[in-house]
């Protein structure tokens, strides 16, 4: 794979050609590395390229195959110019406002910041040169992704404009590229193209937050519980605890917690529309963007999963677990005594095992069929069973996964320290609340109105409940 990644623009094949009878002259104005690039990949698929530069002699890093003349003479060359420049240069295209006229312009540029204008940069071109159709597109897609190829990278362009003929133009061209043109509209839509590059993670801010919170509450909690308990009451250094034991806690917590996470917002979701009776009343903001992040959530507790699983692969190499099991072995041998096999005990492990292990590979095919590669070759209704129905028993088989890890020792007083629980009984609130009201939205009274309201069915909340005063949609 890193290989292919370094092979040189020169070795990759364009997936569609233009033929030389056809070929089309498109003129880019700029020579930077993104012009080159996109000039370069045009060149591959068989499209005849001239670049307009303000210094036609100085420019010397182009491609070999292309032309370069000034911004007029290029100008005249083409009906399609790619503008490669950033918008601070733009002021100077007003000068060939007649030679523009009923061009298509395609603005490629991104800004440094997100809204840093009052407008995006290709409305902005569309008020200098108003006789022209400006179409915004290429943003989206790297100089990088150029050279390398485009299944190296995402192969989605966004596209708007507010001229169709035009617009369908700049499609047939990204298509020509190997790329997968995505209509946006007009070009009121140019403001949020030009912004999309700009956004880091938006949608996994979230679970990134959420996911820090877990782990920086738990691992205080168990450093109270663990190591500040036992040295304030028995003068015990629990301190090497902070290497493995303590994150081998908190993992397998924040997996079991974000995995809970990931179905809450659908419960509540579905406690709404019955209280209101009407699927056609949105949501609150924050319940809309939690649902939105529901995949990264699941993805983020899939990672505390596998680093769970990691560290448990540990436990018999390390140094305290040697010590202990040697320390008890001799102890034994010298008493003379032997601990009697414990059919329960042995029950009870065997049980927390298998339901770990059949939950952790739940877990991992929820996370294979959220892949996009995956996800886009299944209909909707055998993604729905794999992410709802597999989902919420992936979830029972984790909660039961904790409860038996726990057994009796949660409801122990005797576990308690400073009047505080263990962590794993604080981790079953959220799964555990989740899965009751589950429980209840699933009985057959329920579920009944709750799918008749997602069908459209409404209930008039102002006069009695009767079937003369509901409404239905379809």
């Amino acid at each position: 794979m890193l290989a292919d990644m370094e092979k040189t623009s020169a070795d990759v094949l364009p997936l569609t050609m233009v033929s030389s009878e056809e070929q089309e002259t498109v003129c880019i104005f700029g020579t930077g590395d993104f012009g080159r690039s996109l000039g370069l990949k045009m060149l591959q698929c068989g499209y005849s390229i001239v670049f307009g530069s303000r210094n036609p002699r100085m420019s010397s890093l182009l491609p070999n195959g292309a032309g370069v003349l000034s911004y007029s003479e290029a100008a005249k060359k083409s009906d399609i110019i790619i503008i490669a420049l950033h918008r601070e240069h733009y002021d100077f295209l007003t000068e060939l406002t007649e030679v523009l006229r009923g061009k298509i312009l395609v603005d490629v540029s991104n800004n440094l910041k997100i809204n840093q204008y009052p407008e995006s940069n290709a409305e902005h071109l569309a008020e200098l040169m108003p006789g022209a159709h400006v179409v915004k597109a290429f943003n989206t897609i790297s100089a990088w992704a150029l050279q390398s190829g485009a299944l190296d990278a995402c192969g989605q362009v966004l596209v708007c404009g507010n001229d169709s003929k035009a617009k369908h133009r700049v499609m047939d061209m990204v298509r020509t590229l190997g790329l997968t043109p995505l209509d946006q509209g007009s070009l009121m839509a140019a403001n949020e193209i030009e912004n999309y590059p700009l956004q880091l993670f938006p949608m996994w801010k979230f679970p990134f937050y959420l996911s820090a919170v877990l782990c920086v509450f738990f691992f205080v909690y168990c450093v109270i519980r663990d190591i500040i308990y036992p040295y304030v009451y028995e003068k015990e250094d629990g301190t090497f605890y902070l290497a493995i034991s303590i994150p081998n806690t908190i993992f397998p917590i924040a997996a079991l917690i974000l995995l809970a996470v990931v179905y809450l917002p659908g419960v509540i979701a579905a406690i709404l529309q019955l209280y209101r009776g009407t699927k056609y009343r949105r949501f609150p903001d924050w319940l809309d963007h939690w649902m939105l992040c529901r995949k990264q959530l699941g993805l983020i507790a899939l990672g505390f999963a596998f680093l769970h699983v990691l560290y448990t692969l540990v436990i018999p190499i390390r140094y305290y677990v040697r010590w202990w099991v040697t320390n008890e072995t001799i102890s034994q041998a010298i008493s003379k005594k032997e601990n009697p096999f414990n059919t329960t005990y042995a029950w009870l492990n065997d049980s927390y095992l298998a339901l770990g292990i059949l939950g952790f590979f739940l877990f991992v095919l929820l996370g294979i069929t959220s892949l996009p590669s995956v996800s886009n070759v299944v209909n909707w209704r055998e993604f729905r069973f794999v992410q709802s129905k597999l989902g919420y028993l992936t979830l029972i088989l984790c909660t039961a996964h904790t409860l038996v890890y726990g057994g009796k020792s949660f409801l122990n007083p005797a576990n308690l320290r400073w009047y505080l629980p263990s962590a794993e009984v604080i981790a079953l609130i959220i799964p555990c609340t989740v899965l009751v009201i589950k429980c209840i939205l699933i009985l057959p009274c329920i579920d009944k109105t709750l799918t008749r309201i997602r069908q459209g069915w409404e209930r008039n909340t102002k006069f009695s409940q009767s079937p003369f005063n509901a409404k239905t949609d379809i």
